[in-house]
């Protein structure tokens, strides 16, 4: 892979980082609120179905996921064994294509459907 390339991955996944860290304490802190005012599953499908803020907000969780996970695990991938190359690249794409899947699946369900 060249050192551009390198280069744009390294830098995907350290705006995806900082964005995760972001988003990350948005959702816990608002798990936390829920959980202390004893808000039922049921009453907070309530309060996310149906809204674009949080279909927005659980969509860009999605994407950020999506690309920072199999850059990370790529790079662990090779740093811990002799697997490198176009197929490790390739693995990396369908993970994260696959975990944007499963990921927009669970939004739609919990915010848009």
């Amino acid at each position: 892979m060249s050192a551009r390339a390198e280069t744009l991955l390294w830098l995907a996944q350290r705006v995806t980082g900082a964005l995760l860290s972001v988003l990350v304490a948005v959702h816990l802190a608002t798990m936390i609120y829920a959980v202390q005012n004893g808000l039922t599953a049921a009453e907070i499908l309530g309060r996310t179905r149906g809204s674009p803020g949080w279909a927005t907000f659980y969509g860009l969780f999605v994407v950020a996921v999506a690309v920072h996970a199999p850059i990370g695990l790529r790079n662990v991938i090779a740093e811990w064994t002799a697997w490198r190359g176009p197929s490790l690249g390739w693995a990396m794409l369908a993970l994260a294509v696959l975990l944007a899947l499963l990921g927009f699946r669970a939004v739609w369900a919990v915010a848009v459907g």
